[in-house]
């Protein structure tokens, strides 16, 4: 019997030393053989007993809960590592579609140079036009018929 209340658990360490010396007037008391001071002995025997067995469901419910709770919180690190990943690609994701929108702005950014430079060699293409048309005009309707 002795062995089975050596059994440690967490804050009981200081109780072991109790139970050698209840152990050791136990036996005692059984070497002497006094009726009633065994029944007292078996009845504090009892108790500690008992408060040994409450003391074990205590701190197996304590072991219970705690592992609930480490269950739950593992389950929520995957979840949290998850949406990390996801979060992760996304950001990947967004990167790339930045990428190309500045590759295209610097091409639409290019062709509307060109265009700019293409445009503005039309004005002065079209100025010189009308220049030589006025010119022309000059020509045929002043210097031609005083010529003439």
């Amino acid at each position: 019997l002795i062995h089975h209340w050596a059994l440690p658990t967490m804050a009981q360490g200081h109780k072991f030393q109790d139970l050698e010396e209840t152990g050791e007037v136990l036996v005692a008391l059984i070497n002497s053989s006094e009726p009633v001071k065994l029944q007292q002995v078996k009845a504090e025997h009892q108790a500690l007993f008992y408060k040994h067995l409450e003391t074990k469901k205590i701190v197996t419910q304590i072991l219970k809960d705690t592992a609930q709770i480490e269950e739950s919180a593992g389950k929520r690190l995957l979840d949290m590592e998850e949406q990390k990943k996801h979060r992760q690609k996304e950001l990947e994701n967004l990167e790339k579609q930045l990428q190309q929108c500045t590759a295209k702005s610097l091409i639409t950014d290019s062709e509307i140079q060109f265009l700019q430079n293409e445009l503005e060699s039309l004005r002065k293409t079209e100025g010189k036009l009308e220049t030589l048309q006025k010119e022309v005009d000059e020509d045929t309707t002043e210097i031609i018929p005083s010529a003439l």
